[in-house]
């Protein structure tokens, strides 16, 4: 095209190439905020992926350490995320190079700070393409992003069991097809990925790629914890001498009656086989092991013995001694009071008490508390209701006799939020498409109370797509969260984020964290 000779011409041909410049600097301006949504919600999920992440390692070599053979699993943990860290820095690092090719060379932001201080909006090459096409494409870098991956994925199967490579499914997954069917003539796959391609539009598939490597991790780390029996019943190893008195205080002349066992976390079998001593003495065991051990009172004051228990290590065949020292006291006339369930009262629910003043008849007690409230029931027995977290006093009174005695008082602790029964982690998709929502577990409480899941962020990360948020208010699937969750398919990572709870006595919402399940 020849250049206009006359200035008036010359001066309208440079006008019209301003003024397409400009409409499309507008028209991509609601494009590039759409960019900056996206790899806003994978930077979000990669740091839920990381708190997952971040709570298996030590768990699986504990759990290692029950049987020798399972040292190997536990010795993969380390390289594993070794692995993740140092591709994700590469990662991190090649996009930071991008952004300085691009014109961000200004000193006013610190490498990989971009995201923190609003994200691609604050960039100053956002709209800059020739950069992205100088790097990825003609200088290479493009091409060796793709050899990385791919690298990377090797690594990561490498700790995976040979008989298992074949059905073991990693997020990470290069299209190198695509680019071949392209009606616009690319060269490879660098060029259709990142060839005139704006920085703002690229972000995002770094922070993919990032995802695709923690999702990874997160996939190994949990197929290593299967192989260690996480999810398996523990076996019986540690274990303690237990006894339990029929009454820890006696008047003079009544005898003492005690059933010692042996206590464990979990486990136990036959092959144990338990033998106890008291101050030597043997004891005569029941079919559960439980010894029952008598003394008479014939003296006040405190008392003590020891009891010993020796038992067959089902695991390593190695019998041990355990042994616990234990006291009681011989008094005259003294009262009891006690809370049925644990030595603690919990806000919001009905904590049960007796009391109980030797030789007292229950009518002639007169039982009063600060802290709190309580009332008699018509069996004999109290219940106390509290409302503040601290102390309370209860005191029992009889004719001469006075005794108070001290309890905390404690919220009810913190509910496991679970999808149905499902432990976080690799799940089927039948079983997932099966859970309608999310369930507070108050495992291992005692008392009669529920709590509520208010609401959580439900975000669905599949397979080389952008993730799919959704709000959702109660512990049940709302109608947007289940037709994400009835999408899943394998190697999707579904995410509970910002789990909040109500439980009993709450004034306020309690976090719960996040979780996240992985199809398997």
């Amino acid at each position: 095209m020849s250049i206009p000779k006359e200035p008036r011409q010359l001066m309208i041909n440079i006008m019209y190439l301003v003024l397409t410049a400009l409409l499309a600097l507008n028209v991509s301006a609601e494009i590039f905020n759409a960019f900056k949504m996206v790899d806003k919600g994978l930077i979000t999920a990669n740091k839920s992926l990381d708190a997952s992440n971040d709570q298996l390692p030590e768990s699986i070599k504990s759990s290692a350490k029950k049987q020798s053979s399972l040292q190997t699993y536990a010795d993969r943990v380390d390289p594993v995320r070794a692995v993740s860290k140092e591709a994700t820095t590469s990662i991190q690092a090649l996009l930071d190079k991008l952004i300085d090719e691009a014109g961000d060379r200004n000193g006013k932001r610190d490498a990989g700070d971009y995201t923190q201080n609003g994200g691609i909006e604050e960039l100053r090459g956002l709209r800059n393409y020739d950069a992205t096409t100088r790097l990825m494409v003609d200088q290479g870098e493009g091409m060796k992003l793709k050899k990385t991956m791919e690298d990377i994925k090797a690594k990561f199967l490498s700790y995976v069991d040979k008989e298992d490579v074949a059905t073991f499914s990693l997020p990470i997954a290069i299209d190198d097809e695509s680019w071949k069917k392209s009606t616009n003539k690319k060269i490879n796959w660098a060029d259709f990925t990142f060839g005139h391609m704006p920085l703002g539009a690229c972000e995002p598939i770094f922070s993919k790629f990032i995802n695709d490597i923690k999702s990874s991790e997160a996939a190994v780390l949990n197929y290593l914890a299967g192989k260690v029996g996480l999810t398996d019943e523990v076996v019986l190893v540690k274990f303690r001498v237990v006894a339990a008195p029929k009454k820890s205080y006696l008047l003079n002349g009544e005898t003492y009656e005690a059933d010692v066992f042996l206590s464990a976390a979990a486990g136990g079998d036959s092959k144990t086989g338990i033998s106890i001593s008291v101050n030597g003495a043997a004891l005569r065991t029941d079919a559960e092991g439980i010894g029952k051990y008598s003394s008479k009172a014939s003296s006040l004051g405190k008392k003590t013995y020891t009891a010993t228990a020796t038992v067959t290590n089902p695991v390593t065949g190695e019998r041990k001694s355990y042994s616990s020292q234990f006291e009681y006291e011989v008094g005259e006339k003294a009262a009891t009071i006690s809370a049925t369930k644990m030595n603690v009262f919990y806000i919001g629910v009905d904590n049960p008490v007796e009391v109980a003043v030797a030789g007292v008849s229950s009518n002639d007690i007169r039982v009063s508390m600060t802290g709190g409230d309580i009332k008699r029931n018509s069996d004999g027995t109290y219940t106390v209701n509290v409302s503040t977290p601290g102390t309370a006093k209860v005191t029992a009174s009889a004719a001469n006799f006075s005794y108070s005695k001290e309890y905390r008082v404690k919220r009810i602790p913190d509910p496991t939020p679970k999808l149905g029964r499902l432990l976080p982690g690799r799940v089927g998709d039948g079983d997932f498409k099966a859970q309608g929502g999310l369930i507070p577990w108050l495992e291992g409480f005692d008392f009669d109370a529920k709590c509520n899941i208010a609401e959580y962020t439900f975000i669905r990360q599949p397979k080389r797509q952008d993730p799919e948020f959704s709000l959702n208010k109660g512990g049940s699937y709302e109608a947007k969260t289940s037709a994400l969750a009835k999408k899943a398919t394998i190697g999707d990572n579904f995410i509970f984020q910002e789990i909040k709870c109500k439980c009993p006595g709450d004034a306020n919402l309690r976090p719960l964290g996040s979780i996240v399940y992985t199809i398997k």
